[in-house]
């Protein structure tokens, strides 16, 4: 019981998977290929999460045009092997110093190297923990807040003091009328990084799911058919897909052009068509030579494995979303941020407006601290400190997760 032995997946293959076949962001990265490479030639660069998906993507298109420093930080010292043995085989070398180091970006070791090290002219981060599934338990998602909050602020300060060029903080659609705690999280970020704005840049962009990246669904769906697996995925739950090559080039394109205070996003309008996880499961089957079998539960799935993939079939099971913190459709922007839509092919950009709501972010983070220090706390209470923040926060609990589902 053998898949067939697949040719490696290219980008062209990807993009037909997510319902396309032009990329999204080359016009864009054309016709300010000159700016790009003029901006990063013998700059200083620091991205931080770096071997995550999204982190190495974007650190190869900085590689690529020959940054006088590029350090890439990361807990996976695996990814960050890998990150190093992928750009020497397929780009080589820089002049520039370029380092990968397995540190914790919120540690005295990361404090120790970057005191070591000359100012940064770009520091970027691509930390997060981005799974909604985090929220299922009030540590997971006080670790979530954590990072995706306050070290993202503690970095933006970093840049601040170093007199930095622009600081990027990658966002997530989920922040656009959150109903997860994630996309919460990652609202709340975007304030707190713009309130160092008045002493340098700060930008950021909101994602659509990236296919294929680590612990994504699509990702998933790699390591069943690797392990003769079933594959689950809902059926309610529509999503926009973009590639990891375009996940490097949107966060390249709004660190080097973004104004101070903006967001950049994928237009939706153009190209970009709402794919379900089911649609998508059934396309990478066919893809791979099988043809998918829908089976009526999960036990079903696991027991006709065998049976099915001798034939040329693999299970499935697909479902109506019922876990904390799902949405039907992620979107963007809401209707009250300014949006200009001109200046780029493909990209949306979100004029961040001047209000911050700074009284309400100063008790945000004072009640955290308070909840931290306290060493107890609840989901509950957790929730109820972001909706002094967020009070359209549409959080619905629904006491199942991710975690209890196939």
């Amino acid at each position: 019981m053998t898949p067939e032995r697949r040719r490696l997946r290219t980008h062209d293959d990807v993009l037909r998977l997510v319902g396309r076949t032009e990329p999204l962001f080359a016009a864009d990265m054309e016709d300010h290929g000159g700016v790009l490479a003029e901006a990063i030639q013998d700059r200083r660069f620091l991205v931080v999460g770096g071997a995550g998906s999204i982190g190495q993507a974007v650190t190869e298109e900085i590689f690529r045009r020959d940054p006088a420093a590029l350090h890439v930080v990361d807990l996976s010292e695996n990814n960050l092997a890998e990150l190093v043995r992928h750009l020497r085989s397929s780009l080589g070398y820089i002049a520039g110093d370029f380092r990968a180091l397995p540190l914790d970006s919120d540690s005295p070791e990361f404090t120790a190297f970057v005191e070591s090290q000359r100012p940064y002219d770009y520091i970027l981060n691509l930390s997060a923990l981005k799974h909604v599934r985090s929220e299922k338990d009030p540590y997971s998602l006080m670790r979530m807040i954590r990072v995706n909050v306050f070290n993202a602020e503690k970095l933006a300060r970093l840049a601040a003091e170093q007199h930095s060029r622009k600081f990027f903080c990658v966002s997530t659609d989920k922040a656009a009328n959150p109903v997860n705690m994630m996309g919460a999280s990652k609202r709340i970020m975007e304030m707190l990084v713009m309130q160092a704005a008045p002493t340098m840049a700060v930008c950021s962009a909101r994602f659509a799911n990236v296919a294929f990246s680590d612990g994504s669904l699509l990702h998933g769906f790699d390591r069943r058919m690797a392990r003769f697996q079933p594959i689950a995925a809902p059926r309610d739950v529509l999503r926009y897909f973009i590639t990891p090559k375009e996940s490097g080039e949107l966060c390249l394109l709004a660190c080097i052009l973004a104004e101070n205070r903006e967001l950049f996003f994928p237009k939706s309008a153009d190209r970009l068509r709402p794919l379900s996880f089911a649609e998508i499961a059934r396309s990478y089957l066919r893809n791979a030579g099988y043809e998918p079998v829908a089976c009526e539960t999960e036990k079903e799935a696991r027991e006709r494995a065998e049976e099915l993939i001798t034939q040329g079939k693999w299970p499935c099971f697909f479902f109506d979303s019922d876990t904390t913190g799902e949405k039907d459709l992620e979107e963007f922007y809401v209707e009250t941020e300014e949006i200009d839509w001109e200046r780029f092919h493909s990209i949306g950009v979100i004029c961040q407006p001047q209000e911050l709501h700074e009284p309400e972010l100063a008790e945000f983070r004072a009640a955290m601290d308070a909840l931290r220090a306290r060493g107890q706390w609840t989901k509950e209470q957790l929730v109820a400190v972001f909706r002094r923040v967020l009070p359209d926060l549409s959080h619905v609990e629904r006491h199942k997760n991710l975690d209890q589902r196939m």
